[in-house]
């Protein structure tokens, strides 16, 4: 198990997965909610060797240069994605242990987040 099976699960959800190390992963994400609806961004996740036991960290995300990007409004810091990149600290810890353990779920949680901005 591990980071395999997350990209696994990202690309039978038709994401087009990039893996630039050997614990992260992004993609291009489509917002479907919130005030950046339709606005395209790279959504990133740090992957530890545990999943699907622990679930992934993040969001990290590369919205830089988005038109009319509305930012998530506090708990932003610096992402190790790179300089232009920025990690949005909510995790899902406490709902993981109640989930199906999913990559599905884990996007859901990202677009429950969305709908706050």
């Amino acid at each position: 198990m591990a980071k395999i099976d997350f990209v696994k699960e990202l690309k039978a959800l038709g994401y087009l997965v990039q893996e630039p190390d050997a614990q992260r992963v992004f993609f291009e994400y489509e917002v479907p909610v919130g005030k950046n609806v339709g606005k395209k961004l790279m959504l990133g996740f740090e992957i530890g060797d545990n999943y699907p036991m622990d679930c992934p960290s993040g969001p990290h995300f590369q919205s830089l240069g988005v038109a009319g990007w509305s930012e998530p409004p506090n708990n932003i810091h610096a992402s190790p994605f790179g300089s232009d990149w920025r990690y949005w600290s909510r995790p899902f810890a406490l709902h993981w242990n109640t989930s199906d353990k999913k990559a599905k779920t884990y996007l859901a949680h990202i677009k429950n987040l969305l709908t706050t901005l």
